[in-house]
């Protein structure tokens, strides 16, 4: 057994290391492949799951590993280390600074520790079960919002939701003061600082939302299914987060109808 501080030591090794190999290729031209689903890769994209894998094998060879570019190693352990290398590939590529690299540990399919690294522009936050979210090492807190009416959501883009998914969303989107599209993983990070009300998102992978837990959880925030449950790496690919308990409630009785 080790303590979370030996899991978050980890995984900031793995942000720092995954950093390194990103920045140095942002705005250079890169190459961009299609996957078998037409999503785009870069070598960035692979070179940063390839060195985080390394470094998990080293220290922790007995965990699993399920990575967007790779797939998944021993899936079965108790600990499995869930990576998206970039969260936000359409921005990269196209030299939009808000891209993420997004790391999480799971105990049993719980997310314990997760990470959201935004290299371009030099921002970082840590959550890790029993421990307070933060930012650049500085704690983070959200915010509380009066009602719907005065809140501010988040989606990375209207095309992620479909058929009854777009209908739910749409009620949230006609409650809400404002809706910003655009932030992939940063829109989080800016939730668990207390900047925004809402993120509701659908059609994501496990390595889109496992991170996201303990970082709005540790920062006093909520995040839960589209049907309140919790967030496991089992979870649909929906997910609703919001600053306090009142204002996600609320949110979810709109997703419901």
């Amino acid at each position: 057994m080790h303590d979370i501080d030996h899991f978050t030591a980890l995984a900031l090794k793995l942000a720092n290391a995954s950093r390194s190999e990103i920045i140095t290729r942002f705005r250079t031209g890169i190459a961009v492949d299609a996957k078998s689903d037409s999503s785009p890769v870069t070598e960035a994209d692979r070179a940063a799951e390839r060195i985080m894998r390394k470094y998990i094998n080293e220290v922790f060879p007995e965990h699993g590993i399920l990575g967007e570019e790779f797939g998944t190693e021993n899936a079965d352990a108790e600990y499995v280390w869930v990576l998206d290398p970039i969260d936000g590939t359409n921005s990269f590529v196209t030299g939009k600074p808000l891209f993420g690299t997004l790391i999480a540990l799971c105990r049993n399919g719980v997310p314990i520790v997760g990470v959201i690294d935004a290299p371009a522009v030099g921002e970082r936050w840590l959550g890790a079960e029993g421990q307070h979210t933060r930012r650049n090492d500085h704690p983070v807190q959200t915010r509380t919002c009066e009602g719907l009416d005065s809140a501010w959501l988040y989606a990375t883009t209207p095309d992620m939701f479909e058929g009854a998914n777009m209908d739910a969303f749409m009620r949230l989107k006609d409650s809400a003061w404002r809706t910003v599209y655009g932030g992939d993983c940063y829109a989080y990070g800016l939730l668990a600082s207390g900047h925004v009300d809402l993120v509701c998102e659908a059609n994501l992978g496990t390595y889109d939302f496992a991170a996201l837990v303990p970082v709005i959880e540790g920062a006093g925030g909520v995040i839960t299914d589209w049907n309140g449950e919790a967030v496991t790496m089992q979870t649909d690919g929906r997910v609703l987060a919001a600053g306090d308990t009142n204002i996600h409630a609320a949110a979810l009785e709109r997703l419901k109808g």
